[in-house]
């Protein structure tokens, strides 16, 4: 991994790991968050090989999809860690994911 892109990655982790119990964000809320909007896909990279204390699935798409659950081990363990913190999942698709949305850009002043 190139330097510039491993602390691009330790930022994303430092974001991540504030996101509060039962919230989410989104790869591309995070990207605009450290001023690189263009680089969600950068986000997910990130959070594919997030060590064990990042929060990982609490980061979905910008629709609420869990598209990062085939990362997780276990069949369904994104949605199940979800879940355990109260947040409702229904066919991979994050129930009242507007009420729950954790934008780091605003909560992070």
């Amino acid at each position: 991994m190139k330097p510039e892109n491993q602390n691009f990655f330790q930022k994303v982790y430092e974001v991540a790991r504030l996101i509060p119990y039962g919230r989410v964000t989104s790869y591309g809320a995070i990207a605009t968050y450290l001023g690189a909007a263009r680089s969600a896909r950068m986000v997910g990279w990130a959070m594919n090989s997030c060590p064990a204390d990042v929060p990982a699935q609490r980061v979905v798409n910008r629709k609420g999809l869990l598209t990062g659950k085939h990362h997780f081990q276990g069949i369904n363990l994104m949605q199940q860690l979800l879940e355990n913190e109260g947040v409702e999942v229904v066919n991979d698709q994050i129930q009242n994911f507007e009420e729950i949305f954790w934008d780091p850009a605003k909560e992070l002043k």
